[in-house]
């Protein structure tokens, strides 16, 4: 893989313990309150391709319910992970075996970004995306394959019933660019502590992690039922998005905004980190293979209507991406 693979994907370096000094400060949120018009699409329901259309047009974004996977499995892969977070910190660095995949805090790309976080990320390829990780115990090792194994179903279900929506000919014109064996596919697994003097009271959050947009076609989040999570409206306003430890958000990235000229609009969004308490989430990120050509599809064109963007493949997307800061706009480049 390309050296800045820890950019593109918004990985972070190795480095000592999160320190607050460095990381920026957000405005202090409203008491309570939490934006009503999150856009919810029940996969169960007839008309699921219809609606998650039109909330990725309206917002790039929208929570999933009715997806079938049970709780108790999405519960399993968070304990395992919070285990993981909180040993100390030399066992959780051994982790760190191969740069860019494994443990990091702090540092998010080359560039200067950082957060008050710590993460473990790794490639979805084969059938243990921990093999580069030997620290990974086995009960961790089978709720994150089984997690992996029952998400990317979900992503294939979401991608071909967007299709539908979209009156796609082929049912299948997103999902097979994601689900090839080249396809890269990336999980991260995003732990926000606590403050370490939670009893000092901040008046404003601190940045868990800085406004960007989601390279890939789209990214699946689930979390525990700790807030944080934010998004653009279209007016550049900010929102607080409700926490629903039971269901899926799924985000619009680059690709598909590209794939779909500009119908369907990738988000920006951010995570505040109050440091009362910890926020853990686990986001599955499904992008193309590596030499796939991304431009606009006819299928999703209408007669006459003229390309947005000019043809690129994913490497030469990523090889862009890691010249620029994580709220940069990395499509502008390739706009014609």
């Amino acid at each position: 893989m390309h050296n800045c693979t820890f950019f593109y994907t918004f990985a972070m370096v190795a480095s000592t313990s999160p320190a607050l000094e460095p990381i920026p400060l957000l405005p202090p949120p409203d008491a309570g309150t939490h934006f009503p018009g999150v856009p919810v699409v029940d996969l169960s329901h007839p008309g699921a391709g219809e609606s998650i259309v039109a909330a990725c047009q309206d917002f790039g974004f929208f929570k999933l319910t009715g997806h079938g996977i049970p709780l108790h499995l999405m519960q399993r892969l968070e304990s395992a992970t919070l285990e993981f977070f909180h040993s100390p910190q030399a066992e959780k660095e051994k982790a760190n075996t191969a740069d860019p995949f494994g443990y990091g805090n702090k540092r998010i790309g080359p560039n200067g970004d950082v957060g008050w976080l710590e993460y473990l990320l790794f490639p979805v390829a084969g059938d243990d995306p921990f093999s580069r990780a030997p620290m990974a115990t086995s009960s961790f090792r089978s709720a994150l394959a089984e997690y992996l194994r029952r998400v990317k179903e979900l992503a294939r279900e979401v991608l071909e019933l967007m299709a539908e929506g979209l009156n796609c000919k082929e049912r299948k014109i997103f999902s097979n660019l994601v689900m090839g064996e080249q396809s890269e596919g990336i999980i991260r697994l995003n732990h926000y502590p606590e403050f370490p003097q939670p009893e000092k009271q901040l008046d404003r959050s601190l940045t868990g992690f800085g406004e960007h947009t989601d390279p890939q076609v789209i990214s699946v989040l689930r979390s525990n039922d700790s807030a944080g999570l934010q998004i653009a409206l279209k007016d550049g306003s900010w929102v607080s998005v409700p926490p629903d430890h039971q269901s899926f958000f799924i985000i619009v990235g680059d690709s598909l905004q590209v794939l779909t000229n500009g119908r369907l609009r990738s988000v920006r969004h951010r995570v505040m980190a109050n440091g009362v308490k910890c926020r853990v989430s686990m986001i599955y990120f499904l992008g193309v293979a590596p030499g796939e050509k991304i431009a606009p599809l006819g299928e999703v064109m209408e007669e006459g209507e003229q390309s947005k963007y000019r043809e690129f493949t994913w490497n030469q997307y990523k090889k862009a991406a890691c010249r620029t800061r994580l709220g940069d706009d990395r499509l502008g480049q390739f706009e014609k």
